[in-house]
C-alpha cells in the first residue's frame, strides 16, 4: 500500500514540475531575501501568482488577506508566509473526496464524457476505463464521438489498452443509438461501468448542445437515473479558454465533475484552482502524463504539496 501511495504522489509531482518551479521556485527566492512585506515584495507576489493562472480574484484576496495578517502580527517570516499561501490553495480547492458518483448495486454507473475536440477525451476515457478494470470493475466504453473517424479509431486502440469492451458504430452514425446500446449492453452483461464519448464541435455550439442533450435523453429511456455522473474533460494549458469553454458545457449538460488534463505541459497549474472557483465544480481527476497511469484522483493536499515542492 505504501508503495501504491508513493507513485501517486510521485505522479503528481513529477507532473506539475513546471508549475513548482514557477510558484514554489519563485516564492522560496522572495521569501528567502529576508524582505518585509512592502509593496514590492506585494507586487512580485503578485506576479508570480498570476503567471501560474491563479487568477486575479484569487490572487487578489490573497494579498490583501496576507496584508491583514502581517499588520496583526501573524505572518512574520518566510515559512509563515509558505503556511498561509499553501493553507489559502487548499481551502480553495477542496471538495467531497468522491471519484465517482456510482449507481446502485446491481446497475451500472454510466458517466458521460464531454468536452471540446482536443482537450484529450479519449485518453482521459482509455485512462478511466484501466483504473477501474485495475480495481476489479467490469468497464464497457461506448465511442459515441461519431463524427470523427479518428476519434472512433483511437477509443478502440485504449479499450484494447485497458483490456476492456467497446460499443462503437461507423462513422457518422447515430451517437444517441451507440449510448443506448452501450447501456442495455451493460445491463445485460453485467458491467459496473459504462464510459460514453461525446462529440466536442464547440465550433457548433447550438447543434452540439442539441445532439448532446438528445444523447442524454436517450439513455434515461433505458436507465432513467443515468446518467450518474458528466465529467467535463478540459485542457488545463487553454487557460481563461478553458473557463469559458466549461461555462457552456456546465449550463447545457449539467456536469458533475471535472478533469483537468495535460498539468504536465504548463506552468499555469494553477488553472486548476481558478476553473474551481469559478464553475463550483470539482475537480475529480488530473491528467499528469501520457502513460495509462497518469490519470491521478485529484487531492487538494497532494496538489498543493505537489506545487511547493513538500514531500
Amino acid at each position: 500500500m505504501f508503495k501504491a501511495l508513493g507513485r501517486f504522489f510521485t505522479k503528481i509531482k513529477e507532473g506539475l514540475t513546471k508549475t513548482r518551479k514557477l510558484i514554489g521556485g519563485a516564492l522560496r527566492a522572495l521569501i528567502g531575501l529576508g524582505r518585509t512585506i512592502d509593496q514590492t515584495f506585494l507586487d512580485e507576489l503578485e506576479g508570480t501568482l498570476l503567471a501560474a493562472d491563479i487568477g486575479v480574484a484569487k490572487t487578489e484576496e490573497i494579498l490583501t488577506e496576507l496584508k491583514r495578517r502581517y499588520k496583526a502580527g501573524e505572518v512574520a517570516k518566510g515559512e509563515d508566509l509558505l503556511a498561509f499561501l499553501k493553507q489559502s490553495l487548499r481551502a480553495e480547492l477542496q471538495a467531497p473526496d468522491q471519484e465517482l458518483a456510482w449507481a446502485a448495486k446491481g446497475t451500472p454507473t454510466v458517466v458521460l464524457v464531454v468536452g471540446v475536440n482536443g482537450a484529450g477525451k479519449t485518453t482521459t476515457i482509455g485512462k478511466l476505463a484501466a483504473r477501474y478494470k485495475q480495481q476489479g470493475k467490469s468497464v464497457l466504453i461506448a465511442a459515441g464521438d461519431t463524427y470523427r473517424a479518428a476519434a472512433i479509431e483511437q477509443l478502440g486502440i485504449w479499450a484494447q489498452r485497458a483490456g476492456v469492451e467497446i460499443i462503437k458504430s461507423q462513422q457518422g452514425g447515430d451517437a444517441a443509438a451507440v449510448a443506448f446500446d452501450a447501456v442495455a449492453a451493460a445491463q445485460a452483461r453485467g458491467h459496473d461501468l459504462v464510459i460514453i464519448d461525446t462529440a466536442g464541435r464547440l465550433h457548433n455550439k447550438e447543434h452540439l448542445m442539441r445532439e448532446l442533450e438528445k444523447l442524454r435523453r436517450v439513455i434515461q429511456k433505458r436507465l432513467p437515473e443515468a446518467p450518474h455522473e458528466t465529467l467535463l474533460i478540459l485542457d488545463a494549458t487553454a487557460g481563461q479558454n478553458a473557463v469559458q469553454q466549461a461555462k457552456i458545457f456546465k449550463d447545457a449538460m449539467g456536469v458533475t465533475g471535472l478533469v483537468l488534463t495535460k498539468l504536465d505541459g504548463t506552468a499555469k497549474g494553477g488553472a486548476a484552482l481558478t476553473i474551481r472557483r469559478e464553475l463550483g465544480l470539482p475537480v475529480r481527476f488530473i491528467g499528469v502524463g501520457e502513460q495509462i497511469d497518469d490519470l491521478q484522483p485529484f487531492d487538494p493536499d497532494a496538489f498543493v504539496n505537489a506545487i511547493f515542492g513538500d514531500e
